[in-house]
């Protein structure tokens, strides 16, 4: 036993130099980014981030694949596996793709190899490379800020919290101990709605972490739309669509509907009905214009997830898992969203 203890502790030496060395590659070799790029819209990271458009691009959670990351053109053609991974809250600049990697051991061929299989993850556009690991612990709602992930980080010590960290592995912090929904944003800022003594919306400043109120209300899952304009659900109101002035404190009920989740992409909001206390206006999919015009019902039923690119609205059926599209413009004519798959 003496004599095997000298190679074994090569081998431990061996492996941390190693390990070293692929981390000061990966560091060295970051491509920064040069402007507080935004990492995908407010919207589709509410909705599980499931697409992201980036420079023409569509990265997403393949349907027909167990969610894993692929790529696509705008129009759906070109498809391309790029990792193994299931994924979830896409994020993507100029050099790379980020996500909150799903991955479920207990289906896997090796079951008790269950290291990382929840975590936050960096690779490159095209799939090469290796997966940089950039948390290893299970996180949701990633946001890519600038050259910072704002994320919900779950650990032992603080359950859900949330934290930030470099997009190169590095800095990783615990920015709030409250676990904010960081999903809006614009530019340095982040906005979002207060958690426990209220629901105002908040705006965090990624330059110094420091966090300001800027809006009164009851409200949840907000979206920052321009300058002064904001969209929300009211909780006071029974989770109607509203919309809030930054500027002047105003706000205005846009339908008079119980919302689930919901979506701004262009000059529509996409929204899951969920009346079920009236026999007249059952649960539906539906969409109006961002000022409250042209109420229209895309599909009947209970829908989530709802993902808008510049070409179409994908949305996953509730209880199925089915995942359907509409055309952003023009009628919404639904059609199932089955890409089939690629093979390794």
């Amino acid at each position: 036993m003496k004599k095997r203890l000298p190679f074994i502790l090569f081998i431990l030496v061996l492996a941390l130099a190693v390990s070293y060395g692929i981390y000061r590659y990966f560091d060295s070799k970051t491509k920064f980014n040069d402007i507080y790029v935004n990492g995908n819209t407010a919207g589709n990271l509410y909705n599980d981030g499931l697409f992201c458009e980036s420079y023409g691009t569509i990265f997403f959670a393949n349907p027909s694949d167990k969610n894993r990351l692929y790529s696509m053109d705008a129009d759906g053609s070109n498809l391309t596996k790029l990792s193994s991974d299931s994924v979830s809250f896409i994020n993507a600049d100029e050099h790379y793709i980020y996500y909150a990697r799903n991955n479920d051991s207990s289906g896997s061929e090796f079951p008790f190899y269950g290291y990382n299989t929840n975590s936050l993850c960096r690779i490159d556009r095209d799939g090469g490379g290796t997966v940089l690991i950039l948390d290893s612990e299970p996180c949701l709602y990633a946001s890519l800020v600038g050259n910072y992930i704002y994320y919900l980080h779950y650990d032992e010590t603080d359950s859900t919290s949330l934290y930030k960290v470099k997009i190169d592995g590095t800095e990783k912090q615990q920015v709030d101990k409250n676990p904010y929904y960081t999903c809006s944003a614009e530019g340095q800022y982040l906005y979002f709605n207060g958690l426990e003594s209220d629901h105002n919306i908040k705006r965090l400043d990624t330059t110094t972490d420091t966090i300001e109120q800027v809006y009164t209300g009851s409200c949840w899952m907000p979206v920052k739309a321009d300058q002064s304009t904001i969209y929300y659900m009211n909780c006071d109101l029974n989770y109607t669509l509203t919309v809030g002035n930054l500027a002047t404190g105003d706000m205005t009920t846009l339908c008079d509907d119980r919302v689930d989740c919901y979506n701004v992409f262009g000059n529509y909001i996409y929204f899951q009905r969920n009346n079920t206390d009236d026999s007249t206006s059952q649960p539906a999919l539906c969409r109006i214009r961002t000022d409250g015009a042209e109420y229209e019902v895309i599909a009947a039923g209970t829908y989530t997830n709802i993902n808008a690119t510049s070409d179409y609205v994908y949305f996953s059926d509730y209880y199925t898992g089915a995942m359907y599209r509409i055309p952003t413009e023009g009628t919404a004519t639904v059609e199932i969203f089955a890409p089939g798959t690629v093979e390794d």
